[in-house]
Order: C-alpha cells, then structure tokens, then sequence
C-alpha cells in the first residue's frame, strides 16, 4: 500500500515506521516545506498535522481522490465541510481524536459506564486529561470524546474547563513534559469513587491504529469512524 504522510512531524514519524514494519511504501511525507506532490500516487493519506493546515490536508486528498485518515485535533469546527466534500467527491474519510485501539475500547467503556451509573444522582463525574506540553489544544479532542460519550449517555448536557454549574462535565486539562496522553473519568460521591483511566505509554499506539484504519479504507467509499474499523457497532 502506498501511503502519503500529511503532516511529517513526530507523530508522522513514528507513522512511517509502523507503517514500512508493515510492509508499505511512503510515497509523500508533506510537511511546511514541500507541496502535494505525488499525493495522487498514493492508495491512501494519513493526515497528522495541526489544526491550521488539517482542513487543506483534508481537502487535497479528497480533491485527488485519495482515501483520507485524519487524527488531527482543533480543527472540527469545518468537519461538516468535509463531509459534504467527501460526499460530492464519493470519497473516503476518517477523522477521529484518538486512533489508539486502546483508547477506542476505552470510549466503549466510558459510554456503557454513563449509562449504568446515570441512574444514581449521588455520583457525579469529572475528567482529567494530561498531554506534552507541544500539544496546542486543550482539551485533547480525546477528552472532548469521553465527554460526548457521557453527554449522550446521562443527564449532563455540556463540559467546561472551569467552575462546572449542574450537569455540566468538569475537564482538568494539564500540561506536562513526556507525556504522551492520559485520560482518567471518576465519578465521586460522599461515599465512594468510580475511575476509569487510560494512560499511553508511547506515541505507537496512535500509530499504529491510524495504520490499520488506512488498510481498512482503501477500496471503500463514505465516512466512518473507528467503530467501523474495530467492528465496535452495537
């Protein structure tokens, strides 16, 4: 399979090696520097940037019909755009927060635990989330999943970074050198606590899961989500 790197920082790195461990070829690594070309001779496109150029990115692929897997964050206020280029274009697209396998078994847990635990009022929910200090959004679009997923699930209805009114999602967002990505949701009550956590150890979890969601694409056409690739549906 022949891949084209959108973005070549260090995740995007790590991506290149997962991806020729697996027997690929790179056919385009774009960073600042260089153009779009040979992206129209690649069978799929990974997109690890930043939210400035991630709908640019996005885009080229779409318009050069190449299938597109997207773990860019902070970009999502132009998703629907996408969308309806990918539909005009019977394209292929895949955005996700996070495309940990890890991570994708632990927003299925995150969700059955909002639903289970939403009909006990005494507990109540609050998210921490701590990342390298190069990540530039807070919060991580993986909290911003977790959540959805307990908004979907529960009576809560938003999140806030700050001072959290009723049913509203607290999210302690910090900043930390070296760490990769770690995610814990506790529901509190006077009595006891509930936690849930997930913590990455290396960026290669990311990797490689971007990697079988690009194997998964080729030859399909629509949008899809990590559910989809993991077989996750109810």
């Amino acid at each position: 399979m022949k891949i084209a790197l959108l973005g070549y920082g260090k995740m995007g790195q790590v991506i290149e090696k997962i991806a020729l461990e697996r027997g690929h070829e790179i056919v385009l690594k774009k960073d600042e520097f260089n153009t779009y070309e040979g992206l129209s001779n690649a069978d799929v496109a990974i997109d690890f940037s930043i939210p400035a150029v991630a709908v640019s990115n996005i885009s080229s692929a779409l318009n050069a019909n190449v299938p597109i897997i997207s773990g860019t964050t902070g970009w999502l206020e132009h998703y629907d755009e996408m969308v309806t280029l990918c539909n005009e274009k019977k394209g292929a697209f895949i955005s996700s927060s996070n495309f940990s396998l890890g991570v994708n078994l632990f927003f299925e847990l995150n969700d059955y635990l909002a639903k289970i635990i939403s009909k006990f009022e005494n507990y109540k929910v609050e998210m921490e989330e701590i990342h390298h200090t190069q990540k530039l959004d807070a919060p991580s679009g993986t909290a911003i999943s977790l959540a959805k997923g307990i908004i979907e699930n529960s009576n809560y209805t938003k999140w806030t970074l700050e001072n959290p009114k009723l049913n509203e999602i607290l999210i302690d967002a910090k900043r930390i050198e070296n760490i990769p990505g770690t995610h814990t949701v506790t529901y509190n009550s006077e009595v006891d606590a509930i936690e849930i956590k997930h913590t990455a150890h290396n960026r290669d979890g990311f990797a490689l899961g971007a990697v079988i969601a690009a194997e998964w694409i080729v030859g399909k056409k629509g949008i899809f989500t990590m559910k989809d690739v993991l077989n996750l549906g109810n």
